[in-house]
């Protein structure tokens, strides 16, 4: 059963991505690096940031051993659709990842290199961790977007049935009907 819901979440997280790169997609480069108010100073930078995040987590529940190498570029696109792309190819990861667990595979201990130290953690409470952080910096990024001539999407419709006229062409095109 945990599973099942690991499962939704992660297709929430690849559909509130996709709606978000998708009108972030409608800026210029010039717009998406301009300086904005968050924790981080750019749209740019914080979808980058997401997106390095996802690599480096997915990267530790794989045992890919790429660890901390994967912030070596903090910056690694600039262009909307090439970060889009890339996004949605991690995301098509991280779906293809929880749709391969168990429910007795949540508890499987996952290796997550740190700067000091190696962080030991379960695979459930390191897909947790990572769809908070997500939804997090997803959110920061729709109040920057906010500030552009670009309509932030809605990103809080979960999976409910009532919503799925919302999402239905969206979950087609990301193979998840």
């Amino acid at each position: 059963m945990i599973t099942q819901t690991l499962q939704r979440f992660a297709a929430n997280n690849a559909w509130s991505n996709l709606r978000l790169l998708r009108a972030c997609s409608a800026l210029t480069t010039e717009e998406l690096g301009a300086p904005r108010t968050s924790f981080f100073p750019s749209l740019v930078a914080t979808l980058n940031h997401i997106l390095i995040v996802d690599w480096y987590y997915l990267d530790a529940l794989e045992g890919g051993g790429r660890g901390r190498r994967c912030f070596d570029e903090d910056m690694p696109f600039r262009e909307p659709r090439a970060l889009m792309e890339a996004q949605l190819a991690s995301d098509r990861k991280l779906v293809a990842f929880v749709k391969g667990l168990r429910d007795e595979d949540v508890g499987r201990i996952v290796d997550i290199e740190r700067k000091d130290y190696t962080q030991r953690e379960t695979v459930l409470d390191t897909l947790l961790h990572l769809f908070t952080h997500q939804i997090h910096h997803r959110g920061q990024a729709h109040a920057m977007l906010a500030g552009t001539d670009v309509k932030p999407p809605p990103l809080d419709e979960y999976f409910m049935q009532n919503d799925l006229p919302l999402r239905e062409a969206e979950l087609r095109d990301l193979g998840l009907e």
